[in-house]
């Protein structure tokens, strides 16, 4: 059985919308690929719309984790790369995390900003992992 011990070390900062350590044991490790915003179709969702393509990309890792047996609730640690990344892009990133990741038990959580992704109508790419029973 797998699990999972969400830390907020004294002396850090406790940020609240993610963790600052995860300590995982037993069950299995799931690696999510970067998700990007396109369809089951191959085609680009929300291109130009940051919220929207944040909202595609937090679907298809939903669909990732669940194919894997997996939920949100059990993410350990995600990276989130943003293109052209401005201050006012973490509350969009954080309206769209919010609908999905736990609130009680935050992953562990990175956010990068990058001049581009692999291909030019990205705006967003996030992958993760996740421990499951």
């Amino acid at each position: 059985m797998a699990e999972k011990r969400f830390i907020n070390p004294q002396g850090l900062l406790r940020p609240g919308a993610y963790t600052p350590a995860v300590v995982a044991s037993g069950g299995r490790t799931v690696y999510i690929a970067g998700q990007v915003s396109q369809n089951e179709k191959g085609e680009v969702v929300g291109e130009g719309d940051l919220p929207a393509q944040a909202e595609q990309v937090y679907r298809n890792l939903g669909l990732a984790l669940k194919g894997a047996g997996a939920t949100f609730n059990d993410l350990v640690k995600i990276n989130v790369y943003v293109v052209s990344f401005r201050p006012e892009h973490r509350d969009l990133m954080s309206q769209a995390r919010a609908r999905h990741v736990s609130k009680d038990n935050p992953p562990a959580s990175t956010l990068v900003g990058v001049q581009s992704l692999a291909k030019p109508e990205y705006l967003v790419e996030i992958e993760a992992i996740a421990v499951i029973d």
